[in-house]
């Protein structure tokens, strides 16, 4: 679960109007999974400027960027968008992201840890076809799920850990509403290598 920042939180553009009055499950039965994006970028962003990784300046800016990704239906995480802002070319991209999680993660409980195997990890097809909003809102949050065995223990990694914790949650409310259990979910953080491989290969990005 993502704690709430102790700081005043900076003057962020609003969230769209539809998210001030939808909690996002409401909206994923009607297929909106970027109401799930919508909070990952307001989450990400006060912890962000929590931790003072980036200034108000840059965060408008991010967001702003990234809204325009998803307005076209395509993913796009702050953090990577903040990197890139802060001037990081390709070849260094990866470890400002990494540095850019790690402070990040100090919002999420529990801690989530690095698994440098990621990308080595086999897309749980079966889970995604029988929770096929799993599948979309893990696209929208570049969050793929790293394992399923059955419903009874499911992991979930991204460079965000903020957008893990945002899907872990939706993970255990679908599998109680479908089969009346509460499954163990974990999260964990990527590299920037592996988030990229896994991202193409779960959401065909």
């Amino acid at each position: 679960m993502v704690t709430t920042a102790s700081n005043p939180t900076p003057q962020l553009p609003p969230a769209h109007p539809e998210s001030q009055h939808h909690h996002p499950h409401d909206r994923a039965a009607r297929g909106d999974e970027w109401e799930y994006a919508e909070a990952c970028l307001q989450q990400t962003a006060a912890a962000l400027h929590e931790c003072r990784a980036a200034s108000v300046a840059e965060l408008n800016h991010g967001i702003a960027a990234a809204r325009e990704f998803h307005a076209m239906g395509k993913p796009s995480d702050l953090l990577e968008v903040i990197a890139r802002i802060q001037g990081h070319d390709e070849e260094h991209i990866g470890r400002a992201i990494l540095d850019l999680s790690a402070k990040v993660s100090i919002a999420v409980s529990p801690y989530p840890p690095l698994i440098p195997f990621g990308g080595k990890l086999i897309a749980p097809s079966a889970f995604y076809e029988s929770f096929d909003h799993i599948h979309r809102i893990a696209r929208a949050l570049l969050s793929p799920v790293i394992y399923a065995e059955d419903t009874d223990a499911i992991g979930t990694a991204s460079a965000n850990p903020v957008a893990s914790a945002i899907l872990a949650e939706e993970i255990r409310n679908s599998v109680f509403r479908r089969f009346g259990i509460r499954p163990f979910v974990t999260i964990a953080r990527l590299d920037y290598e592996s988030w990229t491989f896994l991202s193409r290969k779960h959401f065909e990005l």
